[in-house]
């Protein structure tokens, strides 16, 4: 009768802990896997986003291409992981002058994950601040080049009306 008594000493404590502590577990380790997730994808479009701009830049630099307005419609998901993100970008001048950088952000609604990327773009470069909003079925990214003396390109997103 001892025995049966010190088993349900020893396991009662054991079961319980297994009972509470492995659901915990396992939910940590799956929404650590989830957010993981997101961040690779997000960090994907960032990429593809910034690389887009870069191309487009590269193209439309050429002195073949005149003057005038073009629009690439966008090229990232829609959503990541089942939600929405905005796009943003700034431009920066490093040091030496040779050169503007690109940084794009996109961050995730609700649970605030955030991927950056860069592109490495020439000194005739402009920016118009302006958000892409993902889950727009219109979004796009715009792009003017101007005549002027460095034949400057100006970026920016925009939405169809």
């Amino acid at each position: 009768m001892t025995s049966v008594t010190i088993e349900y000493v020893i396991l009662i404590p054991l079961l319980f802990s297994q009972v509470i502590l492995f659901p915990f577990v396992a939910s940590t380790m799956t929404s650590s896997w989830q957010d993981s997730q997101r961040n690779i994808e997000l960090q994907d479009a960032a990429d593809h986003l910034a690389s887009t701009i870069q191309q487009l830049y590269l193209t439309i630099n050429s002195e073949d291409i005149l003057t005038g307005d073009i629009t690439q419609t966008s090229p990232v998901p829609v959503t990541v992981g089942s939600y929405p993100y905005n796009v943003t970008c700034s431009l920066s001048e490093p040091p030496g002058g040779s050169a503007n950088v690109l940084t794009v952000t996109l961050i995730l609604d609700e649970v605030d994950n955030r991927a950056t990327a860069s592109a490495v773009l020439g000194t005739n470069v402009q920016w118009i601040d302006s958000t892409l909003r993902s889950n727009s079925a219109d979004a796009f990214i715009n792009v003017q080049k101007l005549d002027d003396e460095e034949h400057t390109i100006v970026f920016s997103f925009g939405e169809a009306d």
